[in-house]
């Protein structure tokens, strides 16, 4: 069986924030949400996660994952260091089990690498294996020192290292597989006889072969997956390997993406083939894009359902779902729990809330649709207002089929415009409209004839 045991107790200083830094979000999702689902798609059976501070609010927000929480006692009375981190997990260790040891701060790992360091570690009968990175810049990481057979004899700290040792390329990500029973005998001779008083998981690596045990290293292809996040400028930079991860997916699969570094799609985003998006575009997950979509520059869209050969341009959607063949925006703003039907147009400037509008109908601009329900092939006209508050309750309006609904008018919930019913401009309409009627509400016009030289303000200006 293979168990991961996940680190996520630090407190994250440099962060300087008061959320966990486990807990701070990478493309919509929280940091530590991608170790887990790396884990899980190693095909690795239980999963620990060793909480601390903040412990609390990371249980909560994985509530509903299938993961076991760990919490490591903090305070000056304990000690602290990653291998006193897994020792709170020993009592899960089978003797016969591969163990890996992830951190919850490295979301940059993917469940490929950790299967192929499992494969290794399995293929080769190692008691311990080492996930090792060759970089150019080594400064800060501990070195691999193999021996002649081309197993890992030690790992030296960089502050430790001699001048040969530091020449060294090959370094130590801080992920390892181990066999069940070599991880726990080696965790119960590990001590805190050092200069910061902690226990060390690479202490383990010592001591195994100090007993003539067998341990390997395996080196990652891509070493910006064993990227850790500490600070806000290192969160930045996962962030964007993220989205260019993401980016290159959608674009593998059929999706133009004219700009991926300054468009941003959250994990779990869906767009079919053929559609197109531009520039300062933000899709966040759960939003599904049909095929053969224009999504125009520096639109927002959260959790949506859009339909086929849509095009959306400079516009906001969120909660909303968008059938087939329909044009948004420029400058427009759907709100949660908009329905449009097919072949809709939402021009300028027209705000759309918790309403539903049939196939073919129209609002070209400046205009609010509100609590309502719209039928097919209406025409709501230039700065058309459903009113639908009266400063304590929400009212619906219904509009049927064929209803032409005039600029400039008001329609005062709850109402009902019939089918083919007409609304003359400037009208604010608080009765129902009857099928086929024309409905005016507004004043007559009056013109006074010469008022303006019998005021005396002709010329006086």
């Amino acid at each position: 069986m293979n168990i991961s045991i996940i680190l996520a107790a630090g407190e994250g200083t440099r962060m300087k924030s008061k959320i966990p830094k486990v807990l701070h979000k990478i493309c919509g999702k929280p940091i530590l949400e991608y170790v887990i689902n790396a884990s899980k798609n190693a095909d690795i059976e239980e999963n620990y996660v060793i909480v601390g501070h903040g412990g609390e609010k990371v249980k909560e927000e994985f509530k509903d994952s299938n993961i076991i929480f760990k919490t490591q006692p903090i305070g000056k009375e304990y000690p602290y260091g990653t291998g006193y981190a897994v020792m709170q997990a020993i009592d899960y260790i089978e003797d016969d089990s591969n163990v890996i040891i992830l951190y919850g701060d490295t979301p940059l790992i993917t469940g490929e690498t950790i299967g192929r360091l499992i494969d290794y570690h399995n293929k080769n009968g190692y008691d311990g294996t080492v996930l090792t990175a060759y970089l150019e810049d080594t400064a800060g990481y501990g070195r691999i020192v193999r021996d002649g057979n081309g197993h890992v004899f030690k790992i030296v700290e960089h502050k430790d290292a001699s001048e040969e040792e530091l020449k060294i390329k090959e370094i130590n990500s801080g992920i390892y597989c181990f066999k069940g029973d070599k991880l726990k005998h080696a965790l119960s001779k590990i001590d805190n006889d050092n200069a910061q008083g902690e226990y060390y998981i690479t202490d383990v690596i010592k001591i195994l072969n100090e007993e003539d045990c067998k341990v390997g290293a395996y080196v990652i292809e891509d070493s910006r997956e064993i990227y850790g996040i500490n600070s806000r400028v290192q969160l930045a930079l996962c962030e964007k390997i993220m989205r260019n991860r993401i980016n290159q997916n959608y674009m593998e699969n059929g999706v133009t993406i004219i700009n991926p570094e300054n468009t941003y799609i959250e994990l779990g985003a869906n767009i079919g083939k053929d559609s197109i998006i531009y520039p300062g575009t933000i899709i966040t997950k759960g939003t599904i894009i049909g095929e053969n979509c224009i999504i125009g520059e520096n639109c927002r869209i959260e959790d949506s359902k859009i339909g086929n050969k849509v095009k959306i341009y400079s516009s906001t959607i969120s909660e909303s779902t968008i059938e087939d063949g329909c044009t948004i925006g420029p400058y427009a703003h759907l709100r949660p729990n908009s329905h449009l039907g097919k072949n809709i147009k939402i021009g300028n400037f027209v705000e759309v809330k918790n309403s539903t509008i049939g196939d073919n109908s129209k609002a070209g601009h400046l205009a609010y649709i509100g609590d309502a329900d719209v039928g097919k092939n209406v025409n709501v006209g230039c700065g058309v207002v459903f009113v639908n508050y009266d400063g304590q309750s929400k009212f619906r309006s219904v509009v049927k089929d064929n209803a032409f609904l005039g600029s400039n008018s008001n329609l005062v919930a709850p109402v009902v415009v019939r089918e083919w019913g007409y609304i003359a401009a400037g009208s604010t309409i608080t009765e129902e409209v009857g099928e086929g009627d024309l409905s005016i509400a507004r004043a007559r016009q009056i013109n006074k004839d010469g008022w303006v030289e019998k005021k005396g303000l002709k010329g006086n200006k």
